[in-house]
């Protein structure tokens, strides 16, 4: 399937059992959910989805798994976030074995790459795949910002299309309209600034707390797609609170949480990670509470 960069694509958790397998039955609760709140494309293997704790098969699996379970209704991205280029390489070709139409490709992992050992990086693996990419800029988390000078020379790949754009600078969606325009399409990868940058020209939203509020986060976009930007607002102030828990170290921990509150997810994570306990549990859930108490009723957002 073709990738059309554009909507909410969740970046979702990946399920798991008490004996620490991977819970299928409980993932396609949750992407049957998303399905039906009107996501544009589902985002697997990210920090979200716990990738640094998956294993080879295991990110096979969900891939495919996940392939089978859209049915073609959306387009199925798979995470690359490797140590080495040959592995980034090897990952891609798995994927589109595996069936996924797109790549969301973090610079090397644990190494701090030069800008141009990075620009490199990234071209290997364009150059040795036929799936489209996006370039997950995040140098808060992963220390390594891809700059306007590094995308001049990264969209020389054909199949380089996209930047999920997390460097917290709102004004950088409009650099790179007035740098790209929509050669580099955009995606928002930070919840707090999703509204902001949609209204800025930013063409779709690689959400977190999607995972737990589908219909919610997909209303927001099309409302504000359709120029109904005053009830968007209404919905995204309802929304911050919980949208702040994806700006946390313990974002994984807290959005899963909030799936169980809304009944399409467990609490169950992979060590090291631990479940939130204590006060810091009590916490987040008077957060989540307070927001399943208070949902928005929302309008017809599927036929706008």
């Amino acid at each position: 399937m073709k990738f059309e960069w554009k909507g909410v694509m969740p970046a979702v958790t990946t399920k798991f059992t008490n004996e620490d397998t991977l819970d299928l039955d409980l993932f396609q609760v949750n992407i049957k959910a998303q399905l039906e709140a009107g996501v544009h494309g589902i985002v697997l293997g990210g920090t979200l989805g716990e990738a640094s704790t998956l294993t080879e098969a295991e990110k096979r699996t969900l891939t495919q798994e996940t392939v089978k379970m859209v049915n073609g209704k959306v387009p199925v991205l798979i995470n690359i976030a490797e140590q080495s280029t040959k592995g980034a390489i090897a990952a891609a070709h798995h994927a589109e074995e595996d069936g996924a139409s797109g790549l969301m490709m973090l610079p090397p992992m644990r190494y701090k790459a030069s800008d141009e050992e990075t620009v490199e990086y990234f071209k290997a693996v364009a150059t040795n795949t036929s799936l489209p990419i996006m370039v997950y800029n995040n140098p808060v988390d992963y220390k390594i910002e891809v700059t306007q000078a590094m995308f001049d020379e990264l969209l020389k790949c054909d199949n380089i299309e996209a930047v999920k754009e997390s460097t917290r600078d709102i004004s950088n969606v409009t650099r790179i309209k007035n740098n790209f325009g929509d050669r580099l399409k955009i995606m928002c990868g930070v919840d707090t600034l999703a509204l902001e940058s949609l209204l800025m020209g930013a063409d779709g939203w690689i959400a977190g707390l999607v995972c737990a509020f589908p219909a919610e986060t997909v209303a927001i976009y099309e409302l504000q797609k359709a120029g109904r930007i005053q009830e968007a607002i209404e919905i995204y102030r309802w929304f911050l609170p919980l949208l702040e828990l994806d700006i946390n170290p313990k974002l994984v921990q807290n959005i899963k949480l909030a799936e169980v509150a809304t009944g399409i997810g467990s609490e169950t994570v992979r060590a090291p990670r631990l479940r939130l306990s204590g006060k810091e549990r009590e916490e987040v859930l008077k957060i989540i509470n307070d927001g399943v108490k208070s949902r928005p009723q929302l309008p017809d957002y599927k036929n706008l």
